[in-house]
């Protein structure tokens, strides 16, 4: 690395899939295993370079950071999304664990820990490894149940993309959301995740795309989420129609094994116009809400008199 620039990284799936991310990386040095790796991961349909201010900005301050694109988005896109295979099962399961085994082989001895937005907190319960991640920070996740949306926005977010995104997906075989600037274009399976409409997690996942997870399956996978014991500080904005409070703490009661803390914001009360689900990344935030989760790796603490409101997690 020269600089603050970062180096392309190669990473390989469990089952063959290759990963493409960048590393921000300190030069190795004596005491060097006591610094962090941070690894972030993205919202769904998200390019992993819009992390990279927030990359930057926490290697300036000291960490080692791993950025990299789900399978079938941004650099480990496939040359045609038509028939492409994935799902948010393969996201946590492969991708997210993935980049775990490669943080324990390029960064070793190092604590790993776990920056997630949005859907990127529920892939930390989903990986086999998540019981070796050392503290996690996440911003607006939540599993996207349509009645945990905000209120007032509620009816247009469920036309959006509970409807209009999965009919397109069906004529397409893919969702085409460059195209109508709703994000990236997205596989079918991630869809199919995204628009179930079941208020638990696990009865919206069917794995291979054709049958519902079994039982045991099932079961496997809540207790997964409860092999992570890692503290976990969880970031909601009033503002997010996504990652509201209720959604937040659905995705939170998940992680029995693990000591959890739900701040939320109201972005009024910090000076601010508004936060949203995706501006929290957005490097005008530095001397501001990125102060939050560089306390919160540093220490697993929160400032004396943290912004906002803690919320019982319960």
């Amino acid at each position: 690395m020269n600089g603050t620039t970062p180096d392309p990284q190669r990473m390989v799936a469990p089952d063959g899939q290759v990963l493409h991310g960048l590393a921000w990386r300190h030069p190795r040095a004596e005491g060097s295993t006591l610094r962090p790796v941070v690894i972030i991961n993205p919202a769904t349909s998200v390019r992993s370079d819009y992390y990279s201010r927030f990359a930057a900005f926490l290697h300036g301050q000291g960490f080692d950071v791993l950025t990299y694109d789900y399978r079938g988005i941004g650099g480990s896109r496939p040359a045609s999304l038509r028939g492409f295979q994935a799902g948010w099962l393969d996201c946590g399961q492969r991708d997210f664990e993935a980049l775990l085994q490669h943080a324990a082989a390029h960064f070793p001895g190092q604590p790993v820990q776990v920056v997630a937005h949005s859907v990127g907190g529920v892939l930390v319960g989903l990986a086999p490894s998540n019981h070796t991640i050392a503290r996690v920070f996440t911003m607006g996740a939540q599993y996207a149940h349509w009645r945990d949306y905000a209120p007032g926005r509620r009816s247009a977010l469920l036309w959006k993309w509970h409807v209009a995104m999965p009919l397109l997906t069906a004529l397409l075989g893919y969702f085409p959301g460059k195209r109508l600037g709703w994000l990236e274009d997205t596989p079918r399976g991630v869809v199919r995740d995204w628009t179930a409409r079941h208020p638990r997690f696990e009865d919206g996942f069917d794995g291979a795309g054709s049958q519902r997870l079994d039982p045991d399956e099932r079961d496997a996978l809540v207790a997964r989420f409860a092999s992570l014991t890692a503290p976990l500080l969880a970031l909601s904005v009033a503002d997010d129609e996504f990652g509201t409070i209720p959604a937040t703490q659905r995705l939170l009661r998940y992680f029995r094994g693990s000591a959890t803390t739900h701040l939320h914001v109201e972005p009024g009360e910090l000076g601010l116009a508004g936060i949203g689900h995706f501006a929290f990344f957005h490097s005008r935030f530095e001397h501001s809400l990125w102060q939050i989760p560089l306390q919160w790796l540093r220490s697993g603490t929160l400032a004396a008199c943290p912004p906002g409101r803690l919320i019982p997690v319960g």
